[in-house]
């Protein structure tokens, strides 16, 4: 799919970060203080990413998960951008960038940390 595609589909903000590997500034997003359960879709097309059974509070101010809920659904790649390495996660489906995936996460669990922007996310609450 072209950029005018992904104008068209998504907001400036949505393709500033997705389409272009930019960032939300932290603490602004709408799913850093969402503790409801449910499952956290690829905001550009709705490939399931990360449960909320998984979500947990980092401080770092972006959406913060232990692993994905399926490792095939998201992709990893080493970025060495801004003199530091760091590891992109995006969509496996749509080749969005996500965030970053960091090994600071809770040691019993995975010890990852998926730093997420939430606009790169669409929330599905889990059905009552």
């Amino acid at each position: 799919m072209n950029d005018e595609h992904w104008k068209k589909k998504l907001t400036p903000e949505q393709y500033k970060v997705m389409r272009e590997h930019g960032t939300e500034a932290p603490f602004t997003g709408i799913y850093v203080d969402n503790h409801d359960n449910g499952m956290y879709h690829c905001a550009a097309c709705n490939q399931p990413l990360f449960s909320s059974d998984t979500k947990f509070v980092s401080g770092s101010g972006w959406p913060s998960f232990y692993e994905a809920v399926n490792k095939s659904n998201v992709s990893l790649k080493d970025d060495n951008s801004l003199g530091m390495h760091r590891v992109e996660v995006s969509c496996s489906n749509c080749g969005a960038h996500l965030g970053h995936v960091f090994p600071d996460g809770p040691a019993d669990k995975t010890g990852d940390r998926y730093c997420i922007n939430s606009v790169a996310l669409k929330f599905e609450p889990k059905a009552k």
